[in-house]
């Protein structure tokens, strides 16, 4: 049986793969939040019918119309982010963390003053978790040492 060839290349930690799971979980629940308002307000059965808004208000349409757009953007940017992780990108590091806090701080709010989702909840501390893990933190540039200091 041949010998497979090891490639030079190093293998990056078992962070990165839940990192990167975590983000498909959130992919996953902001689509279904996005198809969510769309099928309560019967819009792919009856179309857009009714008022956006009345004078400076939304109406339910409009709101379900506000909000899945938001998430729509929110799936998009988590593939964008999730394609430059998986290719080891400082930037994705960076935004991945700056997300993370400001999700974490929005379903905190959630958590004390309407319904908390606990999905998003344990899947942002699972990522903000691992992304301090100092051997991430090397690979993707953001730690500079070469190792722990004893």
């Amino acid at each position: 049986m041949p010998r497979r060839k090891k490639s030079d290349r190093k293998k990056s930690p078992i962070a990165v793969s839940v990192i990167a799971v975590a983000i498909v979980v959130l992919f996953l629940i902001r689509l279904y939040q996005f198809f969510d308002p769309l099928l309560q307000q019967d819009v792919f059965r009856h179309g857009i019918v009714g008022p956006w808004h009345i004078s400076w208000r939304l109406t339910a349409l409009g709101y379900a119309l506000l909000s899945s757009i938001v998430y729509a953007a929110l799936s998009l940017a988590g593939i964008v982010v999730l394609i430059g992780f998986l290719r080891l990108r400082r930037w994705s590091w960076v935004l991945l963390m700056t997300w993370t806090g400001i999700s974490l701080a929005i379903t905190l709010v959630n958590y004390f003053y309407s319904q908390p989702n606990y999905v998003v909840m344990a899947s942002n501390v699972i990522i903000a978790f691992a992304l301090n893990i100092p051997d991430v933190q090397r690979i993707f540039g953001i730690r500079r040492d070469n190792g722990p200091i004893v």
